[in-house]
């Protein structure tokens, strides 16, 4: 198994928006929402998008899926800013588990969300609080 760089996201990321998960069925949710604010952000820079709002929504689905199945609620989702780009950090109350990528698994098995968040991001990393772990993928901005 592989291992996830330990670090946070960059200092100056300011946070735009906040969701609190305890349910799998508030996902659907969470995705409409996350969709406008990233329109909503980028549109507010004057850039075009195009598949950022993608790529950001289909990780935190699954990384707040696995947070949801595996870790302890609530689930926190935020969405942040730095200068160039948006960074997503997924948090849940497991402080017993590290990240690890799920590379050696059968392909049915599931785990596969933090190799999916790094094929599509920037970077990933993770670190904890006292309260949390959590889990970041940047975005171009």
């Amino acid at each position: 198994m592989g291992q996830l760089r330990t670090s946070p996201p960059p200092p100056q990321a300011t946070e735009l928006e906040r969701w609190d998960l305890r349910t799998a069925a508030e996902l659907r949710a969470l995705r409409a929402s996350l969709r406008a604010a990233l329109t909503r952000y980028g549109l507010a820079q004057g850039e075009e998008l195009d598949e950022v709002p993608g790529r950001v929504v289909l990780v935190a689905t699954e990384l707040a899926s696995n947070s949801l199945r595996h870790g302890i609620p609530p689930t926190i989702v935020t969405l942040l800013a730095a200068d160039d780009c948006f960074i997503l950090d997924v948090a849940d109350h497991d402080l017993a588990t590290v990240p690890e990528l799920a590379d050696t698994r059968p392909l049915d098995s599931g785990g596969r969300g933090l190799l999916l968040a790094q094929s599509v991001s920037l970077a990933v990393g993770w670190y904890a609080t006292e309260d949390t772990k959590n889990i970041w993928a940047s975005f171009p901005r």
